[in-house]
């Protein structure tokens, strides 16, 4: 009777834990607008893992998030680069942080800097920096010995911001397969 005891506290126990871990789970990895996260990704060809982690760091699935940079909606796109991705896909400019709108653009707007950079890391830098500063660290030997890849991140922000996108995606693989 002991033991039957012993082992029904035991899986209380290991089924609390679990469920604990599945709930700092999903509040340390949310995943909102799934289905547009994944129509985005079949339209674009970004894997859906790396639209999520975008927007996991961007803006924690915040929908109505602005920045302090003047970046706004989940996926913190900037206005004047809302309105360019807008005009060149003939899509509605009015409400930018509308989650449809914003996903297409960003995810739009990643799928551009993949055809240039060809490289995950390039690209979330070029993200969250800027192409033209990620082309010119490209062209700065001391930022780069090939021309192709980043030997250093000049800017802390970016750095972080690599890292923390490169972890994520190793999560949201996981929910999307």
């Amino acid at each position: 009777m002991k033991v039957k005891f012993q082992l029904l506290i035991l899986s209380l126990v290991t089924l609390v834990v679990v469920a604990l871990t599945f709930f700092i789970y999903d509040l340390v990895y949310p995943l909102k607008y799934e289905n547009l996260i994944i129509s985005a990704s079949l339209n674009y060809s970004v894997e859906p893992e790396i639209i999520a982690s975008v927007i996991n760091a961007e803006s924690s699935f915040n929908e109505n998030a602005t920045s302090s940079k003047g970046a706004i909606g989940l996926m913190q796109v900037m206005p004047t680069t809302a309105k360019e991705l807008a005009k060149e896909l003939k899509i509605s400019t009015e409400n930018f942080y509308d989650p449809e709108i914003n996903i297409t653009l960003g995810t739009f707007y990643l799928s551009k800097l993949f055809s240039y950079f060809n490289d995950l890391n390039l690209v979330i830098c070029a993200y969250n920096a800027g192409p033209n500063k990620v082309k010119a660290w490209l062209n700065d030997k001391q930022f780069s010995s090939d021309g192709k890849t980043l030997s250093k991140i000049p800017y802390k922000e970016t750095e972080e911001y690599l890292k923390k996108v490169v972890k994520n995606i190793k999560f949201y693989q996981n929910r999307f397969n």
